[in-house]
């Protein structure tokens, strides 16, 4: 099993914003039930924007075991989040993980 799905610090921290057109009914494949607009050329994660972040395509508990309900049609700020960067590590240290080396 890897980090990631013990893991889920990055789902549970930050604001995911990206281009309207990684949508579905833009041409893309983020669901387009995931995401909101919000501005002509911004689409955002459902869930993200909350006081305590937490993707809506997101399962499991933080920490223990999670999963990604759109793992191969995520937008393209979770596709480019590398495992162990400093976002990474920031968003571990927000849930009581250790970093990563």
């Amino acid at each position: 099993m890897s980090t990631c799905t013990t893991c889920g610090a990055c789902c549970a921290s930050y604001c995911v914003d990206f281009s309207v057109h990684e949508t579905q009914d833009r041409g893309g494949q983020v669901p387009e039930g995931l995401a909101a607009e919000v501005t002509a050329t911004t689409s955002r994660m459902c869930g993200t924007d909350h006081a305590a972040p937490r993707c809506a395509a997101l399962t499991g508990t933080i920490g223990q075991q999670v999963a990604c309900g759109i793992y191969e049609w995520r937008p393209s700020p979770c596709q480019e989040l590398q495992e162990g960067c400093d976002a990474c590590n920031r968003a571990r240290l927000r849930h009581g993980l250790a970093a990563l080396a």
